[in-house]
């Protein structure tokens, strides 16, 4: 009965442990129509006498209809971060505890689109490769789900008040919308091996760091080949404050319309360069045509943290603890391993924006019915 009773209480542990060790993040490449509109307007005002424009501006096609088929790929993640150091390391006690916390202070993970997202533009262009005429791209959001909750979720789209820069300059910039934060809700502190929470009583300036890349490829007309190339970077930085949390531990906000975000988002990105592709009309005259516009995502996020004073200095205490779970842990076969990462790409009709999926779970866990949550076969 003892024997039976200390499985099933293994078991529950190591469900409860794996549980809290699958990551998944959901990232949306948003759409819109609306704003070809809006930029041919601006287009007219600056320049009435290219006001034809707007009739081209506004004819939307179906080009990305019946994209509703994904790209999926999947890496293992060797560079696992081990609070067996612990047990391992012969050095000072204090030394490795600093290591310990120091590596657990942060968490960072990138996504990638899996293959290139299509049609920056909605329709081909006959006037160049840097033609904003359709451009329907309108920003990027991530989100971090448990179940049904929210835990943590960001929301950016193109800025509207500086629509002139992609008239001017090709370039366009992104506002912060939406964001729900917590940081006990976050992945720190980042240990593979124990389950310890995060807590304002050992753990202070918790902060979210967010970079997002965005490279192209492209031919142009002279058949030269641009690979990879990357098109601007935005950066968002935001320090959480305790006293700003609501009493579920959550940051929430959301920005109203015609103000001035509360969080800035820093950088600015060129419009995607089309790529050439000639034709031939009907009565058989070769023309110049440029694509709808290819590109590729990344997505970096970081959050970190420090310790306070009280915890640093109650560290002894700390490290004894430390060193019975990490025993308790192996003696029970919850070991150091690799990790796997599962990424999946998707159009979404209904919300008209690609959606990529990335999920990281301990590659012995990586199961059937992990997977099934991508929707995978």
């Amino acid at each position: 009965m003892c024997k039976k009773l200390f499985l099933l209480l293994t078991l529950c542990f190591a469900a409860l442990h794996i549980s809290a060790q699958q990551i998944e993040y959901k990232t949306f490449v948003y759409t819109n129509d609306e704003l070809a509109n809006a930029i041919s307007k601006l287009n007219d005002e600056r320049d009435t006498s290219r006001g034809y424009l707007g009739d081209i501006f506004s004819a939307t096609t179906n080009s990305m209809k019946g994209l509703a088929s994904g790209y999926v790929t999947s890496f293992f993640d060797l560079g696992v971060n081990a609070i067996g150091a612990l047990v391992t390391k012969r050095s000072r006690m204090k030394k490795e505890w600093e290591e310990a916390i120091k590596k657990e202070n942060v968490y960072q993970t990138a996504i990638n689109s899996v293959s290139e997202l299509s049609d920056f533009y909605d329709d081909t262009s006959f006037d160049g490769a840097m033609d904003p005429k359709g451009m329907r791209f309108d920003g990027i959001g991530c989100l971090r789900m448990e179940g049904n909750d929210t835990m943590f979720y960001i929301s950016c789209h193109i800025n509207r008040d500086k629509l002139y820069r992609i008239i001017n300059h090709s370039k366009f910039e992104l506002v912060l919308d939406t964001l729900i934060l917590s940081p006990k809700h976050s992945n720190l502190p980042n240990n593979t091996e124990l389950h310890i929470p995060y807590s304002f009583e050992e753990r202070k300036n918790f902060a979210l760091k967010m970079d997002i890349t965005i490279t192209s490829s492209w031919m142009n007309e002279i058949v030269q080949l641009q690979k990879n190339q990357e098109l601007g970077t935005f950066t968002i930085n935001i320090p959480v404050d305790e006293k700003l949390l609501d009493a579920n531990g959550f940051l929430r906000y959301v920005r109203h319309e015609g103000e001035t975000s509360k969080y800035h988002v820093m950088g600015e990105c060129f419009i995607v360069p089309r790529s050439y592709m000639g034709y031939r009309d009907e009565k058989d005259n070769f023309k110049d045509c440029w694509g709808t516009g290819e590109y590729k995502l990344t997505v970096n996020i970081k959050e970190s943290c420090d310790v306070t004073d009280q915890y640093r200095a109650n560290w002894k205490a700390d490290y004894k603890r430390r060193k019975e779970m990490a025993k308790k842990n192996h003696e029970m076969g919850i070991v150091e391993q690799s990790w796997q990462v599962i990424s999946n790409q998707k159009w979404d009709e209904i919300t008209q924006s690609w959606v990529i999926t990335t999920l990281k779970a301990p590659a012995s866990y990586m199961s059937k019915d992990l997977i099934d949550k991508l929707g995978l076969e």
